[in-house]
């Protein structure tokens, strides 16, 4: 991954994830995401549709787009794996990162049967105006 792409994917920036619904159909969700290493992550709740897919089939797309330039853009395809996010770290650190400091509380406010998951995706593809 270039320097452009990570200076994307390191800024709050939005993206799209696109997953595979059981009937082959596409399923996309607007998710924020964070970088650790080669690999991005995104946090959401245990049981949602795009978790589910992701545990199903764990092929997707990540279209991450410049805020400030929306035709600038990065595809990250690849595969996600799917844990429990313990202390609902990554959801309290995505929640600060794109929306300033303490605004990560509320996952911490959440009661102790909302599961928040971190998606790992890990690429094996990068296309797009950031891409290598």
């Amino acid at each position: 991954m270039n320097d452009a792409a990570c200076r994307l994917l390191d800024d709050a920036n939005p993206a799209v994830l696109a997953t595979v619904n059981p009937d082959g159909s596409p399923q996309t969700s607007v998710v924020w995401v964070a970088r650790d290493g080669g690999d991005l992550l995104i946090s959401s709740a245990a049981g949602r549709r795009k978790v589910t897919n992701m545990e199903r089939d764990a092929r997707v797309s990540l279209t991450v787009y410049d805020r400030a330039n929306p035709l600038r853009y990065l595809e990250v395809r690849g595969t996600a794996t799917v844990a429990e996010d313990l202390g609902r770290k990554l959801a309290v650190a995505l929640a600060e990162q794109y929306e300033g400091p303490g605004a990560g509380e509320e996952y911490l406010e959440l009661p102790p049967e909302v599961v928040r998951v971190v998606v790992r995706v890990t690429p094996q593809r990068l296309v797009g105006t950031f891409a290598d």
